[in-house]
C-alpha cells in the first residue's frame, strides 16, 4: 500500500503536514470538516506538496521530520 506525505496551505497561508493511504479521501474530509482539527476552520486549501513511500513507517518518519522543519525550511520544499 503507498502513503503519502502531504503539505497543505491553508487559507490562513499556514501550513499543515499530514500522511494519507488515500490523498483525494483525506483532502475532502479536511474540506468538510472531519479531518485534522487544526485545519477544521482553515479552508479552503491547497495542496502544495506530496511525497510518496511504499509503508505506513517510513511515510510517518518523513512526516515527522517535515513537521520539526521551521516554515522558511518548509517553503523550499514546496519551491
Amino acid at each position: 500500500m503507498n502513503w503519502t506525505v502531504y503539505i497543505l496551505e491553508c487559507n490562513d497561508n499556514s501550513l499543515y503536514t499530514g500522511i494519507t493511504n488515500n490523498l483525494e479521501r483525506r483532502i475532502t474530509q479536511h474540506e468538510t470538516g472531519k479531518g485534522a482539527k487544526y485545519t477544521r476552520s482553515r479552508g479552503p486549501f491547497r495542496i502544495v506538496y506530496t511525497e510518496s513511500f511504499c509503508g505506513r513507517g517510513d511515510a510517518s518518519r518523513r512526516e515527522y521530520e517535515i513537521k520539526q522543519l521551521p516554515k522558511q525550511e518548509k517553503l523550499k520544499l514546496i519551491i
